[in-house]
């Protein structure tokens, strides 16, 4: 099944390369005794010579009307040295080009990045949309046309290792590398598998088990009406972490504790979970690994239910608080006696414990939407975004190695930078200027652009309606090269200077960024 993108945009084309005139006709221009020797002073000569074969061959057609057509000659003049009718200086090696005149007034920098960096690609994915081997897959849309399934043409990816050239081999799973070692990712990486697909954020295309469409996050709190603290579904009492451990430590510490799955059972295990939440003031969230990046349905289900969940899982479960203070980690068995301290101090002051429970009224923080919004795009559509991301940088590399992406127009130096959202394919334009080459002057020149096209988030619809903002605005949370891991983009990376950017700006031409809209 192959859907397309509403706002995919199509390519403009790329000024072709034209040779220069017959052997014939050049000995007969240096016979001339006004010409020099010279090869540059001949090639500085050659768009006049050409504007001069171009009016007598109009004439003798008796086609001077088409004279009036000055796109049609700046075209075929320009195309020669591949910038507008300009005069150059040794920067131009560089890409860096002084603009005088267009042939149609003065053409801005931007004017003409715009124009000579766009390209025409061999792959149109509309025609011939991104391909993987593997079971069909239902979404409602995708930003790149793709389709899965089983094909005579070569797939550009299929899950699982395979040995066929071109086609890159996919590991998706969202089991702990703990129980299934070929997940974790140096490991599938010698294996031969080249695209990831795990719940680490640091693997290539994360699956994770959050989302606002599986899960009510901002559903309302209930009363809390069970005489326990706490309620835990444990079944695995085997566990290769401390989590059997930590329930019998909370239980010694006079934690009441509701157990409604196989291990300590003392209620029957016969109900809803997230119903029989909400009545809990506290959920035991324990994994039976501790992963990073490994947060199940465990935990997201009690913040469903607006039971304070207590983790015993991820080290970094921080990352995936809704906000600061909504949870409680345990994360070392000498923990418990403090945590344990905590639970009844929070179970017997209502205030401090509706605290913590502020953020299913105020909303989550810009940290938890940056993350769960990453999910409002189907896992398999962003499979495709990166496989064909890949595809076009390939192309690019090989077949528009030298697309200018910087101009230069009196003192200042005009680079072009492409920015998409997250989650979205097609790239848009953004110009800075040397003299304000800052993050900041790039988020206001995203914002400017996409507040302009009344750009909509891709998560507007996915998200709960009482935190989706005010529909005429747009906020910036990340900007970050494309191909950075959402691990990177979300919590590691940053120009710590001006510097850095600037520097990141100048040494990848025409620089692709993400980025992420809260």
């Amino acid at each position: 099944m192959s859907f397309l993108n509403p706002n995919q945009r199509s390519s403009r084309a790329t000024t072709s390369d034209h040779h220069l005139p017959s052997t014939s006709t050049a000995s007969t221009s240096s016979s001339s005794s006004n010409v020099h020797n010279s090869r540059k002073k001949w090639s500085n000569l050659l768009p006049l010579f050409l504007v001069l074969v171009f009016i007598a061959e109009i004439s003798f057609l008796g086609r001077l009307d088409l004279i009036k057509n000055a796109d049609l000659l700046n075209t075929w003049t320009e195309s020669f040295y591949q910038f507008p009718t300009s005069s150059v200086d040794d920067d131009s090696i560089t890409g860096a080009v002084d603009v005088v005149d267009s042939g149609d007034g003065d053409e801005s920098c931007e004017e003409w990045l715009e124009r000579v960096d766009s390209v025409v690609y061999a792959r149109d994915f509309k025609t011939e949309p991104v391909l993987v081997t593997g079971a069909e897959q239902e979404w409602r849309s995708c930003a790149v046309e793709c389709k899965f399934g089983f094909d005579n043409k070569k797939a550009d990816a299929a899950f699982g290792l395979h040995s066929g050239a071109g086609t890159a081999s996919v590991l998706r799973s969202m089991e702990s590398a703990e129980y299934y070692p070929e997940n974790n990712l140096a490991l599938a990486r010698r294996k031969g598998y080249s695209i990831i697909m795990t719940t680490s954020l640091s693997s290539d295309v994360p699956v994770g088990y959050f989302s606002w469409a599986e899960y009510d996050i901002m559903g309302p709190v209930q009363p809390k009406t069970e005489k326990a603290l706490a309620a835990a579904f444990i079944s695995n009492c085997a566990a290769r972490n401390f989590r059997l451990q930590a329930l019998e430590g909370l239980e010694k510490s006079n934690i009441k504790i509701d157990s409604y799955g196989g291990c300590h059972r003392n209620r029957d295990g016969n109900v809803n979970k997230v119903e029989a939440l909400k009545r809990y003031k506290f959920s035991l969230a324990f994994e039976n690994s501790n992963e990073e990046d490994y947060v199940t349905e465990k935990f997201f289900q009690s913040l469903v239910a607006g039971s304070i969940p207590v983790v015993v899982g991820a080290p970094n479960i921080q990352d995936f608080a809704p906000a600061p203070g909504s949870i409680l980690h345990i994360k070392e068995l000498k923990d418990i006696p403090s945590v344990a301290k905590t639970i009844k101090h929070l179970g017997e002051d209502p205030i401090a414990y509706n605290e913590s429970l502020r953020w299913k009224y105020d909303g989550p923080s810009d940290s938890f939407k940056a993350l769960v919004d990453m999910a409002a795009v189907h896992s398999s559509c962003r499979l495709c975004i990166f496989l064909a991301t890949k595809i076009r940088e390939k192309e690019e590399n090989s077949v528009f190695p030298k697309r200018p992406c910087q101009c230069r127009k009196g003192p200042e130096t005009v680079y072009h930078i492409y920015v998409r959202e997250r989650g979205r394919f097609e790239m848009e334009s953004v110009f800075l200027r040397s003299g304000n080459l800052t993050m900041e002057a790039l988020e206001a020149a995203v914002l400017l652009k996409f507040k302009s096209s009344n750009h909509e988030p891709v998560w507007r619809n996915e998200r709960p309606e009482s935190i989706r903002g005010d529909k005429n605005v747009l906020k910036v949370y990340r900007i970050y090269p494309v191909g950075m891991t959402q691990r990177q983009a979300l919590y590691t990376f940053s120009f710590q200077t001006n510097t850095a950017f600037t520097s990141h700006i100048e040494s990848n031409p025409c620089a692709k960024f993400e980025v992420i809209f809260v």
